[in-house]
């Protein structure tokens, strides 16, 4: 059964001696929030505590496992003397238990792949994803452009560069349309994506897509689903992540409805490593999570960041998380001074202590903690124990990991991908229509060649020809019957005509 107390029990403060119960109230858990601390303190453990305390309540929740260590939430725990004496501290039973849990891996390897299409994902992060330049992006968004108008679907990388080819090669017709396409851009982004794709990064495009319903699932024991996504191998590439997990928000902003202000979240998504969202980031990606942020929380969304300081996130952002988790921060430079008197002016002030003294004396397992009340204000801030987490501190072995993915409820639907016909496809046939049109008209310019003339049948063997050369007897027979018709013929002429002459 959910748990039906107010909220979900972060652990025990105490002033002037009397104990108090920090509670993150259920129906202020959508106004997103923040866990801060140096390396060590604790903010893993916070996070896993957060994580099964919405779970047990019956909210799924979506969390990255950076280093490993949150896997344990798919087993009971097994607590020591010293987790069992903080919760005796605490009024507090333990039962150990593991979370209904759901692996994920963009890879493939130690979870459920994670697929989106280039369409999904949009020129923006594309661009963010492959560290375009503005004139790049701008080469990119005409691709996508080409890519509607002429109705070719973007699923995978290779359907990207197909299109990015295509628009190489008519990019004098494309550029009378929407503006000059520069050869070297084009080259430019086809490399960038070669370094994407050899960073493993093609593994996250292409299809069955993800659907959120399969993330935002209540067992029926009433409790949540806790999505973990495996980013050991994912934090490799940087852009790669932040540009995932921003999709990810992105595409819950824009397909859940309005709720409101509900009792209970309708999910919680924890965004570990939030600095690496807003490094070196563009203006119009910081303005795109700043919307999705703000105008998540009536889709009844709640996000925490989850990071080393407070300063790491910008303050548009920073002043709509009204839920604070503060481990130890270290102070040793001037930048880092700079940034425990940022994060301690954050909080409302207790009387009691000095805030900034306090978040440098934290031990392992502490934070000051504010939280919204039931007016929407936030309260005073409080030195708090955090109370031990009732799933294992501790990675999960690869046999365990093993066994909750085989009895995951999306077994077998993500694991084999589809390769459908798309743009690279659909252009691959329309170049070849185009060489076989070629080729049957200069077929029909050619003009037929001439025909080869018959073969002529042998003639028959004939005599062999005499000499030409004559012999004196022959030469002088010859010599009198030539001289002896010369002179009849002559004889007989004259006759004639001295006939006629006579007449």
């Amino acid at each position: 059964m959910p748990d039906t107390a107010p909220g979900l029990f972060l652990g025990q403060s105490s002033t002037d001696g009397v104990a108090r119960r920090e509670l993150l109230l259920w129906n202020r858990a959508n106004r997103h929030g923040i866990v801060a601390g140096a390396t060590g303190t604790g903010k893993t453990v916070t996070l896993q505590i957060m994580a099964q305390g919405f779970s047990d309540a019956g909210v799924p929740v979506f969390c990255a496992d950076v280093k490993g260590d949150l896997s344990g939430i798919s087993q009971p725990g097994s607590p020591n003397d010293k987790l069992l004496a903080r919760a005796a501290g605490m009024d507090l039973t333990l039962v150990p238990k593991a979370a209904p849990t759901v692996f994920w891996d963009l890879y493939g390897q130690k979870g459920h792949p994670i697929r989106a299409t280039v369409s999904e994902i949009g020129p923006l992060l594309m661009a963010r994803m492959l560290d375009l330049n503005e004139v790049q992006e701008g080469v990119l968004t005409v691709a996508f452009h080409v890519a509607d108008k002429e109705g070719l679907l973007l699923l995978d990388l290779d359907d990207l560069r197909s299109v990015l080819t295509f628009v190489a090669e008519n990019a004098s017709r494309i550029g009378r349309e929407v503006g000059n396409v520069a050869p070297a851009s084009i080259a430019a982004i086809q490399r960038a994506l070669l370094q994407l794709e050899q960073q493993g990064g093609d593994a996250f495009f292409g299809e069955p897509a993800l659907r959120l319903e399969d993330m935002i699932r209540v067992g029926l024991d009433g409790r949540g689903q806790v999505n973990v996504l495996d980013s050991t191998r994912l934090m490799n590439s940087p852009r790669l992540y932040a540009a995932f997990l921003l999709w990810l928000l992105s595409e819950l902003f824009e397909q859940l409805p309005e709720i409101g202000d509900p009792e209970r979240p309708r999910l919680v998504f924890f965004f570990d490593e939030a600095h690496l969202l807003f490094r070196d980031a563009p203006r119009p990606l910081l303005e795109k999570v700043e919307q999705v942020v703000r105008l998540i929380r009536s889709k009844g969304v709640g996000v925490y960041f989850v990071t080393q300081n407070p300063a790491d996130i910008p303050d548009s952002v920073l002043a709509q998380l009204g839920n604070r988790i503060q481990h130890a921060l270290r102070a040793y430079t001037p930048s880092e001074q700079r940034g425990l008197k940022s994060a301690s002016d954050s909080f409302r002030a207790n009387p009691a202590f000095d805030t900034t003294e306090a978040i440098q004396a934290l031990g392992t397992g502490e934070a000051v903690v504010s939280v919204l009340d039931e007016k929407g204000a936030p309260t005073v801030v409080q030195r708090t124990l955090i109370r031990p987490p009732d799933s294992r501190l501790g990675p999960a072995t690869d046999t365990e990991r093993a066994a909750v993915m085989a009895a995951s409820p999306v077994k077998g639907v993500y694991d084999t991908p589809v390769d459908r016909e798309s743009a690279e496809e659909i252009l691959a046939a329309r170049h070849a229509r185009t060489e076989a049109d070629a080729r049957a008209t200069n077929e029909e310019a050619t003009p037929p060649p001439r025909e080869t003339p018959r073969t002529r049948a042998p003639a028959a063997t004939k005599a062999p020809r005499r000499s030409n050369r004559q012999s004196p007897m022959e030469a002088l027979t010859k010599s009198v019957l030539r001289t002896a018709g010369s002179t009849l013929t002559r004889e007989l002429l004259r006759g004639v005509l001295g006939g006629l002459r006579r007449r």
